[in-house]
């Protein structure tokens, strides 16, 4: 949705084409403002919250609002991305989402453990997997109320 790496709102990181379609396309049709980054593996995030790689003298003051991070993921797994997020301490208050197929309760648990902020398992049928990422877009951008910058 948005090549702009300053103003990201969403920071979603998935692997499957076929997911990031559909969740773009859900948001856009909720029509929820603001900015959406997709990047492709956990390499390629930890470059984006770092400010690394193609990434680098990014401002790294910008912080997404909502993370929604897939566990199974190339080059670095979710669970690592999870465990370097919530070890900053600059981006220790940003809400991560994982957002995944696994159901498996040690994945649960060692998620929860890591801090994550909701774990969602993503549903095999379209119709279902479509009112998911509805309705936690609506909760994590319109609800939810994050701490302040600098707070």
């Amino acid at each position: 949705m948005n090549e702009n790496t300053e103003d990201v709102e969403i920071l979603l990181i998935e692997d499957n084409p076929h997911d990031v379609e559909l969740i773009l396309h859900v948001f856009r049709w909720c029509n929820l403002p603001g900015k959406v980054l997709v990047v492709w593996d956990g390499e390629e995030a930890l470059d984006y919250l770092f400010g690394r790689g193609r990434y680098a003298g990014r401002n790294l003051e910008k912080k997404p609002k909502v993370i929604l991070l897939d566990m199974k993921l190339p080059k670095v797994d979710g669970i690592e991305v999870l465990k370097r997020i919530k070890g900053d301490p600059g981006l220790l208050t940003v809400p991560v989402v994982m957002l995944t197929s696994s159901n498996q309760e040690r994945d649960i648990a060692e998620s929860y453990r890591l801090g994550v902020n909701s774990y969602i398992v993503k549903p095999v049928d379209f119709e279902e997997f479509a009112d998911v990422i509805r309705e936690m877009a609506m909760y994590w951008h319109l609800i939810n109320q994050p701490p302040q910058e600098g707070s």
